[in-house]
């Protein structure tokens, strides 16, 4: 199962019990999401790089690249293939620890989304947030237990801001167009819009709201798991076109791996 952890170390180490409950019972701080595979991941500057700047905003202090990129392998170990979050806290004693957690690798689910629109904005969006907040959490489960994916976050007038764990793609028959609104700024996403140009695809960015999905010929989210289609949001079909899925897929592909 992909929720199951395969390990964890807090500092390099195995967690004490003691760690282990502070953590359960505490939430405040950031975190990254890569898939590895052959001890490899895409975009690993662009993690640290995240992991860096979330730290020096919400603790005052910038992360060792090297220390992490040092942990992460630590906590691989002999698992060439996994799905790892890295996430920074703080410990009882104010001092920041890095949490590596190791789970099975994850692929783009076989069928493609199914949004509900829900009316939220999530607080500091830039920030990747440990646990993504009651709200959040709160909608994409609502979702899911009425047969959707996950939520599609929305603001004023049906503003499409993200998804609930995803970035939002809208292709309009000649290029990509990225809604413009205050969303968290994902790894694929970032590498997908950085190689897209490279490849015969334009992109650019405008704010995109519920009712100009009808004018669009097609939809998708990004995720560290990858590229998917989506068929609904709300009552809404979606055309799926497999064409541009695999192309936009191939762009993904094409990005080079580094080692961790």
């Amino acid at each position: 199962m992909a929720d199951q952890v395969l390990r964890i170390e807090i500092d390099g180490s195995t967690p004490t019990e003691s760690q282990l409950q502070y953590l359960a019972l505490n939430s405040y701080g950031h975190f990254t999401a890569m898939q590895v595979h052959d001890a490899h991941t895409k975009g690993l500057d662009r993690h640290l790089a995240r992991l860096s700047l979330a730290n020096l905003q919400m603790f005052g202090t910038e992360l060792d690249g090297d220390l992490v990129r040092d942990r992460v392998r630590h906590a691989l170990g002999d698992i060439a293939d996994a799905s790892v979050r890295v996430l920074v806290m703080l410990a009882e004693d104010d001092q920041v620890y890095t949490v590596v957690t190791v789970r099975p690798p994850a692929g783009v689910p076989d069928t493609p989304h199914r949004l509900l629109s829900v009316p939220y904005q999530r607080p500091l969006p830039h920030l990747k947030q440990i646990g993504g907040g009651f709200g959040q959490t709160f909608h994409r489960r609502a979702a899911q237990r009425n047969g959707y994916t996950e939520a599609l976050l929305t603001g004023l007038d049906g503003l499409i801001i993200e998804g609930g764990v995803t970035n939002v793609a809208l292709f309009d028959g000649t290029g990509i167009v990225w809604p413009d609104a205050p969303a968290l700024s994902g790894i694929a996403m970032q590498l997908l819009a950085a190689n897209l140009a490279d490849a015969g695809i334009p992109t650019r960015r405008r704010p995109v709201y519920l009712s100009d999905l009808s004018t669009f010929a097609s939809m998708f989210v990004t995720s560290s798991r990858g590229i998917a289609a989506v068929a609904r949001v709300d009552e809404l079909d979606i055309a799926v076109d497999p064409g541009v899925l695999k192309s936009l897929s191939a762009v993904y592909d094409a990005v080079p791996w580094d080692r961790i």
